[in-house]
């Protein structure tokens, strides 16, 4: 890939972005459509990259944008139900998929088969969320599918991870398998939370906005490379390290520092930036390789072109279903033993003590199991995305031994043809199902203002207080902020909204 063709790329994504936000659809859907239309175009060079600088360069970025903004308390009060969707709902649709794999496309091989199912098992449930208060998604729904989002790409990318090295000649039982995933994933969060803790440690003494924005832009990338080399988990690193990155620079005293805000600002537009650019190039280069990868799967006999998209058409309809039916039997076994729980805490007084004497001890309370109508909404959001195409443009080439990787470029076509089949079919039609189940979000709406009133309450009470300078009145507001939420007295996303106007007056406050 050339300069040139990278700068049309990104040229034709920022027309194409536009126009789609314009008439309100999927701009990933039409970059994707755009570019596999433009592959055909007499002349159109093929796009090679190398598989490693995928993974390595778009996935890091991706993941510790999208969980910047993500709420800890939100998170632990529906642990359960991110747990279940994340990774056991993963897990078992990696392990249908590529079984269904193994039927389809028999002579790709079990492995490249389990590969196939790890590419396709992870939703993109982000966009769906980033779009939540235009579509009208509950704020359970919403908070359950950001959690998810985080999980579930870490779980299906470790999947994606053995089950190349299988291809590679990795021999491993799925007992050994499972040990290695919990290895991963444990020093996959201890590289993630060191890296954090030494970039919260330097940035503070950089006292520059331009270096701060730049040190945080290393960290997902030197967090994920670090835990690779140890054949850790590098998306859990990545995640780990956003995750207390974040957290720590908003709402811990302990991380508070003058100009701080300048740095918030900046970063904000930075990583919006980046994201789209990345999310823009994945999308156009999957496109692009649709022509060349329908040339070699028509030259080579197996699997062949038909049989490629008869098992692609499967695929799709399979990985919806399957979702819908996974979610429900989890979600629906949860909701019936709570019921028991409830029913016996209402028989026994002693084991009622001793159910509130547990959740009492949990700093962030459990919530109970979403309702049917927000398991309906939750099992149809299965829009497969960045995460499904970056993964395919990241199989290797050639396996170890310096063979062709089996069905590589089947595994492309299906990716693509899922990816945009749930987009179309699910995308499409996840806001007009979130209408159709009427959610009362009157009562959501009212407890969001209440607290933003508290916030607003502290703030004021804080600006109130005697300061030496602007600065350190701006300062202590931010430091009540924090404050109340540790006294659960708002919620983390509140805190983030009302520090972020702070850091826009403040801002404003050195302009006039």
């Amino acid at each position: 890939m050339n300069g040139v063709q990278l700068l049309l790329i990104i040229g034709v994504g920022i027309a194409v972005t536009s126009v789609a936000r314009r008439h309100r659809f999927e701009p990933g859907w039409a970059i994707v459509v755009l570019a596999a239309a433009a592959s055909f175009i007499p002349g159109m060079p093929e796009l090679e990259l190398d598989h490693e600088l995928i993974m390595a360069l778009v996935i890091p970025p991706l993941l510790y944008s999208a969980t910047r903004g993500a709420s800890f308390a939100a998170f632990g009060a529906n642990l359960r139900a991110i747990i279940y969707l994340g990774v056991v709902v993963v897990v078992l649709t990696a392990g249908f998929l590529g079984w269904l794999s193994t039927l389809l496309l028999p002579t790709i091989g079990v492995y490249a088969a389990f590969v196939l199912g790890a590419v396709l098992a992870p939703p993109d449930t982000i966009t769906t969320v980033s779009h939540g208060h235009e579509i009208g998604l509950p704020r359970r729904a919403t908070s359950i599918l950001t959690g998810e989002s985080l999980v579930n790409d870490a779980t299906a990318l470790t999947l994606f991870t053995l089950a190349v090295a299988a291809v590679d000649g990795a021999h491993t039982t799925w007992q050994g398998g499972f040990r290695e995933l919990l290895r991963a994933a444990a020093i996959g969060v201890g590289i993630g939370a060191a890296y954090a803790l030494v970039g919260l440690i330097i940035r503070k003494r950089l006292g520059n906005p331009t270096l701060e924005t730049a040190l945080v832009l290393l960290l997902p990338f030197t967090a994920f490379l670090t835990a690779e080399q140890v054949h850790a988990s590098g998306i859990l690193a990545v995640v780990m390290a956003a995750f207390s990155m974040s957290i720590n620079l908003t709402l811990d005293p302990n991380h508070q520092y003058p100009g701080g805000y300048r740095t918030r600002l900046q970063e904000e537009q930075v990583w919006r930036v980046l994201d789209f650019l990345l999310e823009t190039f994945v999308f156009a280069y999957i496109g692009l390789q649709l022509k060349f990868v329908l040339e070699d799967l028509s030259e080579d006999g197996d699997p062949g072109l038909v049989r490629t998209l008869v098992a692609a058409g499967v695929l799709l309809v399979a990985a919806m279903l399957f979702r819908f039916v996974a979610v429900f039997a989890l979600f629906g076994r949860w909701r019936l033993r709570h019921g028991m729980a409830l029913r016996r805490a209402g028989r026994d007084p002693r084991y009622r003590q001793a159910r509130e004497a547990r959740l009492q001890r949990r700093r962030s309370r459990p919530l109970p199991p979403p309702t049917v109508k927000e398991t309906v909404l939750v099992s149809w959001t299965g829009m497969r995305g960045i995460l499904t195409l970056a993964a395919a443009a990241a199989i290797p080439e050639f396996t170890k031994q310096g063979e062709p990787f089996p069905g590589r470029d089947a595994i492309q076509v299906i990716a693509l043809i899922v990816t945009l089949g749930t987009l179309l079919v699910q995308g499409t039609t996840v806001g007009w199902l979130a209408r159709r189940l009427r959610f009362d979000l009157a009562a959501e709406n009212a407890e969001e203002e209440r607290l933003r009133s508290v916030g607003r309450a502290v703030v004021a009470e804080a600006a109130a207080e005697p300061a030496a300078d602007v600065d350190a009145s701006f300062e202590a507001r931010r430091l009540a902020l924090g404050r109340a939420v540790h006294e659960q007295r708002i919620t983390e996303d509140v805190a983030r909204s009302l520090i972020e106007e702070l850091d826009l007056q403040q801002a404003a406050h050195h302009t006039t």
